[in-house]
């Protein structure tokens, strides 16, 4: 078992949780931490922990039943190659649900899991006078 503070944990419903726990370890880098599939499972990238809760979980069985579909909310993951990482995801024939947005911070663009909950891929606007990935 992990210490609390060792994570900022999101929890996402999930319809199937291995799907969901292959999703997320096959494409986007997170690693299972714990799995009570088909209840529930955790993946972790960094200092998120992800808690992807099935049906059957506690979790999702607290949700009242007007909240039962994905919202807008959505974890945020930096990239450091936006463009390499939309075709990478492409080729493994993973679809968005937007185009790239720019701004003042950056570009991002949004991807669904199989559930239909929401990731940011993010990459940062290179800031004059601040050190480049590589550099770090």
């Amino acid at each position: 078992m992990t210490a609390p503070d060792q994570y900022a944990s999101v929890r996402y419903l999930v319809d199937d949780v291995q799907t969901a726990v292959d999703f997320y370890t096959t494409h986007l880098g997170f690693t299972l931490n714990t799995s009570a599939a088909p209840a529930f499972a955790d993946v972790v990238r960094g200092p998120l922990r992800l808690l992807l809760s099935g049906p059957a979980s506690s979790g999702a069985r607290a949700t009242p039943d007007d909240a039962t579909t994905a919202g807008r909310n959505r974890i945020h993951l930096i990239i450091d190659d936006l463009d390499a990482e939309i075709d990478r995801l492409h080729s493994t024939g993973l679809s968005f649900r937007s185009d790239v947005v720019t701004g003042p911070g950056g570009r991002q663009i949004l991807l669904t899991d199989p559930a239909g909950n929401l990731i940011e891929l993010f990459q940062p606007a290179h800031r004059p006078g601040a050190p480049t990935p590589a550099a770090l």
